[in-house]
């Protein structure tokens, strides 16, 4: 097993060069919020912008887009060229709507690499699983959900050390790298590569919405990956690629992540505490490009 930290971290991000433009330091499409929890969209938006993506094409409902604009009027809400996705976040699979299913199933069916949360997971358990790299980001009710689907048996709760175990056999039935959500997220791909990335001191990301940031920070970290791979011609095979080096990318992303949950939580304590005070999670947004910075200058 791989711990993480800045040194693994500074590894798997790059700093943009004087010849990058906005596609050249990737592209990343987002399809994710609903009428319900537009803030969802929001969030992964602001994420991905913050973690350093070159553009953010949002394609969803009217409401998340009215809010996405308002808030990030650089984000461009119409289709085009798209290296990597984000789907699911803020959405319920009993509550799609019509048509819905079978545009986020096309975006699976693509060679791009796609993260997956949330409202998004079912379709994989489902089989909607032919593309390339697939990220899949559960918390652990999700996850019981995701193998109950895929055919495997709950952990339920209290499932403590079988976390680990349990991510690399969602990995490796699904086909896809599982990031297992929690104090301890456990990143896991189907050869059984798993790596243990903790949360460093601060339990205050337990908060709604941060689950959001994460999945736009990992949406950011694949785009910029995947156009790096695109310029360099060394994606090879979309079909059937070497998932180990996007495990590590989405190790990255996980630690970039509750890193900025620490700065954040530190802020808000202002020095009056070590233990950091509340966040939400605009905040732990807030803190990613100093965090991204620093895993840089790491």
């Amino acid at each position: 097993m791989s711990t993480w930290d800045l040194s693994t971290t500074a590894a798997e991000l790059h700093a943009p060069t004087d010849t990058d433009d906005k596609y050249r330091r990737g592209v990343l499409g987002i399809r994710t919020g609903s009428e319900q929890y537009p803030g969802a969209a929001v969030l992964g938006v602001e994420a991905a912008w913050r973690t350093g993506v070159g553009m953010v094409r949002y394609l969803g409902p009217d409401r998340p887009t009215a809010l996405v604009l308002h808030r990030r009027p650089e984000t461009v809400t119409s289709g085009g060229r798209v290296q990597a996705w984000l789907i699911g976040s803020g959405t319920d699979a009993a509550q799609r709507p019509p048509g819905e299913a079978a545009a986020l199933r096309a975006i699976l069916s693509r060679p791009e690499p796609v993260v997956v949360d949330a409202g998004a997971l079912d379709l994989v358990a489902d089989g909607a699983r032919e593309g390339g790299v697939r990220i899949l980001t559960p918390h652990d009710r999700e996850h019981d959900r995701l193998r109950e689907g895929l055919g495997l048996a709950p952990l339920g709760p209290d499932a403590g050390d079988l976390r680990v175990e349990a991510a690399v056999e969602t990995a490796r039935r699904s086909g896809a790298i599982v990031v297992l959500k929690g104090a301890r997220t456990v990143v896991a791909e189907p050869d059984g590569w798993h790596a243990l990335v903790a949360q460093e001191g601060t339990a205050w990301l337990a908060t709604a919405g941060t689950g959001d940031v994460l999945a736009g920070v990992l949406g950011a970290v694949v785009a910029g990956a995947a156009a790096r791979e695109e310029r360099s011609e060394t994606n090879g095979d979309a079909a059937d690629p070497d998932l180990a080096p996007w495990a590590r990318r989405a190790a990255a992303g996980v630690w970039v992540h509750q890193r900025a949950g620490v700065r954040a939580a530190e802020r808000a304590a202002d020095g009056a505490g070590r233990g950091g005070g509340p966040v939400t999670a605009l905040d732990v947004a807030a803190a990613l490009p100093s965090v991204v910075a620093e895993a840089l200058g790491g």
